[in-house]
Parts: structure tokens; C-alpha cells; sequence
């Protein structure tokens, strides 16, 4: 029986799957997908499957990868999804099919709790620092644990000052030469990926390694013969961050603080550390000064030899006493390298920062771009505009003398992947053109299960009484539902706006019916999305998530527990990013349009991937309100309603409230 045979098999209505997933029913959308790539894993080449909400494309790839028999590399958008799939996902369809299938999880080095450094931390941890109180619990959870994963310690704030205390970094890791190697929790879960059938990463280790050939992915991609990347439409945005080239002054000071622990702890009065730390310290506090004062978040494009705004002699002199601080940092390291590893691979470390530094200090190759990003740090960013030419003569060609890599099958899919039927918002910046494309549209009754709303008194988005507006709007719609209500801005500025006009609106209401209002960056990301799901329970008047960037995708409330969704603007990427700049010159030089090839599917895109929070299962309902006069009354308005789910419209206030009223009436039947 071929492999497409075994899967439409699997995926009959009396298949396995029907006996394996509760509620499961046969999906025309389902099936179609999983043949399809059940084709590509037998023929091999490259398929792009874009898969609306609800058609089940985690099943849809995941069955055919198992049934082939080859060995599988699946590769997520998050950590978050990497745990779903490898705890849940993974073990009930292996356990269905009856395979003998082994599966390993693998994370990148900050992921893992680092032996050694935790030795390091207890000597040198004080409350200044890093909560005590956390480094108790961490080392306590370190008696047991097996894996090492952080993700396994309940409580345990990602945000945490005490993480990068705990956890190596490229930069820092002893390799061979650590007193923990072979215990490293990094190697564990390394050798056993090695040993697995089917390895669970993410795109950010993927790409991490394909920069520095490090973490074993060198070994493990050519003895896999099935790559799979989930939520693809985050690669090119995630692999231009590990392609390019970093320095930042946050960098220079883990350096100096690493550079005195081990100097006070291993060769003590051997080296003046406190004098090349004050060194390394002084020179990157230079160079931030060099900028000025610059709005927190801003970033300064630089062309030239300095970035914009920054005199040339001042920016160029602190480059270069940087660099100088790390060239002496090392000669000191050099002279006592035989004492510790420690302190090889800080040597390592100080070489390689001076040698960014004298980079920087240079002309920015061509196709390539930079910036400084300005914040409590400076980050200094060089990048490619996109990673065609990396997939094309790294991944999918990483060695095409070698006859295994011609029959590889590499499948990329998400929901949301472009606006038109080529989906080459997607396919052009990854250098995927030449791929098989498909499209499945989701399963839901969209005009039945959600209604569409854009008011047409309101004001322009430039206006600043807008965010107010929106809050107003939110307001009314979390009084009537009792929360419920989600909103997505496109700026940090409006969603401390937003949430603070919500807060205020809400005061007029008795402290039992009041919602509590849920704001980005306040509390840690899962405790934001678990205490929002249990909306309206124990009594509670229900929740209002203010949230941006992170919350537009990968936030999953389905049932009764988010009925409306508030979008403030149209997401359009901001025309004075330097990285959203060189693209766009790079489209006019070619002829092109930057709005129309650029601009525009960018915000088709981020706008279907908002929307998609409201609808998550065949029986949700709810009204999603996109806060943008210019979606109905500007040209370009029609093709971003075209990529919109085909929601029922409603074109006043009166049938804005009726609705309201048929969504609460419902949730209290």
C-alpha cells in the first residue's frame, strides 16, 4: 500500500484517527493537506501549504511524517508550541498509529538549567542582582529534574534576572572543558535527539545553528530525510535575527561581569580584573553616550559611518576604544588561560567582540542593512533584508554533491502565508518560489460563527484622541459580554493608552461587575493568557486583554471565553524601520511597488493573523471590530478585507449593539 493509500485510510471518517482524537469527523481540507504531503515525502521537493484555522494541519503533516518511517525534523514558531506538540500532539497520534516511534525535544542553550553556572551563581549571587529567593527554588528543582528544561519549574517568571545566571550561552559554554560536561543537560537532550526517529525544535535553534554550525543540527539535518516547519511564516522575520551580525553594550557588560567572577574566582590578584573590567564598563557606556538622548525603542538608521544623528568622530572613537577594551581584556585572559577553562573561552569571547567592533567600525556590506536600536542598552544590528539566498544554498542545497539531500521532502505551513493565490509574501522573501503551493481554506461557517465591524465615525488613526476612542468602544463591548474581549494594537504606546482609558472606564462600575483588565508586559505572558481563559469563572465579571505584537498570533481562548476582538489600526509595518526601508528601496529599484509587493501584505497578512484570535473551533461566535476608517474608505481597504475570514458585515452602531446583545444572550443560555 502507498503512503498516500495508509494516510486517506487514517483519515476516514472509521480510520484510526476517528478512535484517536475525540470529536474527530473526516475534513475534506484535512485530508487534501495530509495527501499532499504524504506526495512530497515520497517523491521528495518542497511544498508550501497555507491551512486556515480549524483544518487540523498538525495532524494533517504529522500523520503521513509518521506512517513514512523516515526520520523527521519538526520545527515550531515557539517553545510554547514545541512543548504542545511534543507532549500531546506527538504521543497521542504515536500511540494511536501503534509506531515505534522514539521522539526527542531539543531547545536552544538558554532553555536548560547550566550545572556549572549554577555552581558559579551560588558563590557569587546577592540580592542586588537577582532574586535569592529564585535561585533557591531553581536549585532545588535541580535535584530532580531530568531534563534540565526550565519550562518544567512551576512559577518560574520567564522574565526572571536570575535565567541568564543559570543558563550558558554560545559565548560562555565550556564545551568539553566544563567540570559538567558530561552531566550538561544540553548534551543529554543532544544525544538523545541523535538517537530519536522524530526531533522537536524551533525555528530559532534552527537558525542559530545554521549561523554558527554549533548545536548539533549539522550532525542531525543530514540523517533526516522529512523537515517540517510549523507556523512558517515566522521564518524570514526569525532567521534575519541569527544571520546577522550583533554587538551590543548589554554584551559588553555580561562579558565584564563574567570576566571578574572568573577572575576573582580562579587567578586572583594574578590579572588587575577590576581595571580591565572598568575598562570593558567605561567603553560601553561611551559609546551609549555617544548617541545622546534618543526616544526609548528608537531605531537609528545608519548608512554611513555613523549612525543618523551621531557625529561621526564621537561614534567612531567609542567603536574603537570598545574594541581596544576587549583586545586588552584578552591579552590579560591569554596569560592565565591554563588555569581554567573559564577562562579559554572568555579569551574566545573577547576576541570575537573585538573583531565585531573593528566590523561595525566599517562599511555595511552590500544587501545588507543596519541600525542601532536605542533602549537602557545600544544594540548595534547588521542584517540581511530576508533569507533567500541562505535557503536556497544552505538549507534546501546545503550540499548538493551528496545524493541524499535530492530526495529530502521539506514541508512549510501556517495559516496564515500570503494574500494572494502564489502566497509570495511568503514564498519570495524565503527563497521558496520554485515550491509546490497549496491553499486549504478552513472549515468554518465564517458568515454563521462571526461578524465584522468598522466604524465609520471614528476617529483617523493619526488623531490622538483615537487610542481613547478605541478604549471607549472595548469598554462598551467588555460590559455588555462581562469581559471577553481581546484587544490587538499595533504600537506599545497605544496599548498603555488603551489599557489605562479601560481602567479608567471601568471605575464608574461596583467592584463585583467591574472586569479585570489584563495589560501586556505587567505580568508574564502565560499568566496573561491563563487568567484571561478563566474569564468569567469562580464568580469573576470576566477579563479584557490589552496586548500587541507577541498576542496577534499564538493566543488560543477558544469557547465562551473571548467573544470580541478589538484591532486599533491597520497593521502596516512602520515606514521608518531600517530594515522595512531597505526593502522597500530594494522593491522600487526593481520597478516595483513598495506599497502594493510590500507594505500591503505585510498588513494583509499581521490583520488575518489578529482575526484568526476570534474563531478557534466550529462552534465559537463572536465580533471582531477593526478600529481603521481607511479599510472602507481607502482603495487598498478592499484587498485587506478580501484576506479577512468572509464574515457577515455590520454597518452601524445599531447592529454593533445587536450583535453584543445576541453574543451575551447566548453566553447565558
Amino acid at each position: 500500500m502507498s503512503l498516500e493509500q495508509e494516510v486517506r485510510e487514517a483519515f476516514a471518517q472509521d480510520g484510526v484517527l476517528s478512535q484517536a482524537a475525540e470529536q474527530f469527523r473526516e475534513r475534506e481540507g484535512q485530508t487534501q493537506m495530509a495527501v499532499a504531503v504524504a506526495r512530497t515525502i515520497a517523491d521528495g521537493g518542497v511544498l508550501v501549504v497555507e491551512a486556515g484555522t480549524g483544518v487540523g494541519k498538525t495532524f494533517s503533516y504529522l500523520v503521513p511524517a509518521l506512517l513514512s518511517g523516515e526520520r523527521v525534523l519538526l520545527s515550531t514558531a515557539t517553545k510554547t508550541l514545541q512543548d504542545q506538540l511534543f507532549g500531546r500532539d506527538l504521543p497521542r497520534l504515536v500511540g494511536a498509529l501503534g509506531l515505534p516511534v522514539r521522539t526527542a525535544l531539543l531547545k536552544g542553550r538558554a532553555s536548560y538549567l547550566c550545572l556549572h553556572r549554577l555552581d558559579q551563581a551560588r558563590h557569587d549571587a546577592s540580592p542586588e542582582r537577582a532574586s535569592l529567593r529564585t535561585l533557591a527554588k531553581i536549585e532545588q528543582w535541580a535535584r530532580t529534574t531530568r531534563t534540565g528544561d526550565l519550562a518544567e519549574l512551576p512559577g518560574l517568571d520567564e522574565r526572571s534576572p536570575v535565567i541568564p545566571l543559570v543558563t550558558s550561552t554560545r559565548e560562555n559554554c565550556l564545551g568539553a572543558q566544563c567540570p559538567q560536561f558530561k552531566p550538561c543537560h544540553v548534551n543529554l537532550a543532544r544525544r538523545e535527539a541523535m538517537a530519536a526517529d522524530v526531533v522537536v525544535i524551533n525555528h530559532h535553534l534552527f537558525f542559530a545553528d545554521l549561523a554558527v554550525r554549533e548545536s548539533g543540527m549539522a550532525e542531525l539535518l543530514p540523517t533526516v530525510r522529512v523537515v517540517v516547519f510549523d507556523e512558517a511564516h515566522q521564518l524570514n522575520e526569525t532567521g534575519v535575527q541569527f544571520l546577522g551580525v550583533q554587538l551590543g553594550s548589554g554584551q559588553a557588560l555580561d562579558f565584564a561581569r563574567d570576566l571578574l567572577a572568573a577572575g576573582l574566582q580562579h587567578a586572583r590578584g594574578l590579572v588587575d580584573w577590576q581595571q580591565l573590567v572598568a575598562g570593558v564598563e567605561r567603553a560601553a557606556r561611551e559609546l551609549r553616550l555617544s548617541v545622546g538622548k534618543q526616544y526609548p525603542g528608537a531605531k537609528l538608521r545608519w548608512s554611513g559611518h555613523s549612525p543618523e544623528g551621531v557625529p561621526m568622530q564621537a561614534w567612531q572613537g567609542a567603536l574603537e576604544a570598545l574594541g581596544q577594551a576587549f583586545a586588552e581584556a584578552g591579552r590579560g585572559l591569554d596569560t592565565v588561560s591554563e588555569l581554567s577553562p573559564d577562562f579559554v573561552r572568555l579569551h574566545e569571547r573577547a576576541l570575537q567582540l573585538s573583531e565585531r567592533a573593528s566590523r561595525f567600525a566599517d562599511a555595511c556590506p552590500s544587501g545588507s542593512v543596519r541600525w542601532v536600536d536605542v533602549g537602557s542598552h545600544l544594540r548595534l544590528v547588521e542584517s540581511p533584508l530576508d533569507i533567500a539566498e541562505a535557503v536556497r544554498t544552505r538549507v534546501l542545497k546545503a550540499d548538493p554533491a551528496k545524493a541524499d539531500d535530492d530526495g529530502r521532502a521539506w514541508v512549510f505551513t501556517s495559516a496564515t502565508l500570503g494574500d494572494d493565490p502564489a502566497l509570495r509574501w511568503f514564498t519570495e522573501p524565503c527563497g521558496l518560489e520554485d515550491a509546490e503551493v497549496l491553499r486549504v481554506k478552513s472549515p468554518f461557517d465564517y458568515a454563521r460563527q462571526a461578524a465584522l465591524y468598522v466604524p465609520r465615525r471614528f476617529p483617523k488613526p493619526s488623531d490622538p484622541s483615537h487610542g481613547h476612542h478605541v478604549a471607549k468602544l472595548a469598554a462598551h463591548g467588555a460590559r455588555q459580554l462581562g469581559g471577553r474581549t481581546l484587544v490587538l494594537t499595533t504600537t506599545l504606546r497605544a496599548l498603555r493608552t488603551v489599557g489605562d482609558a479601560i481602567r479608567q472606564d471601568f471605575e464608574t462600575l461596583e467592584p463585583a461587575d467591574r472586569p479585570e483588565v489584563l495589560v501586556q508586559g505587567e505580568l508574564p505572558k502565560r499568566t496573561l493568557m491563563d487568567r484571561f481563559r478563566e474569564g468569567a469563572a469562580q464568580g469573576r465579571a470576566g477579563c479584557v486583554l490589552v496586548a500587541s505584537a507577541s498576542f496577534w498570533e499564538g493566543f488560543d481562548a477558544p469557547g465562551d471565553a473571548l467573544q470580541l476582538v478589538v484591532i486599533d489600526k491597520l497593521p502596516f509595518p512602520p515606514p521608518n524601520d531600517p530594515l522595512v526601508e531597505a526593502r522597500s528601496q530594494r522593491l522600487e529599484s526593481q520597478g516595483r511597488s513598495a506599497f502594493s509587493d510590500y507594505s500591503l501584505p505585510e498588513a494583509a497578512v499581521a490583520l488575518k493573523q489578529g482575526a484568526g484570535r476570534l474563531i478557534r473551533r466550529e462552534t465559537d461566535t463572536g465580533l471582531l471590530v477593526i478600529c481603521d476608517t481607511r479599510l472602507v474608505a481607502m482603495g487598498y481597504g478592499r484587498r485587506l478585507l478580501a484576506a479577512l475570514p468572509p464574515m457577515r458585515r455590520i454597518e452601524d452602531e445599531a447592529g454593533f449593539q445587536e450583535a453584543l446583545e445576541a453574543l451575551r444572550n447566548e453566553s447565558s443560555d
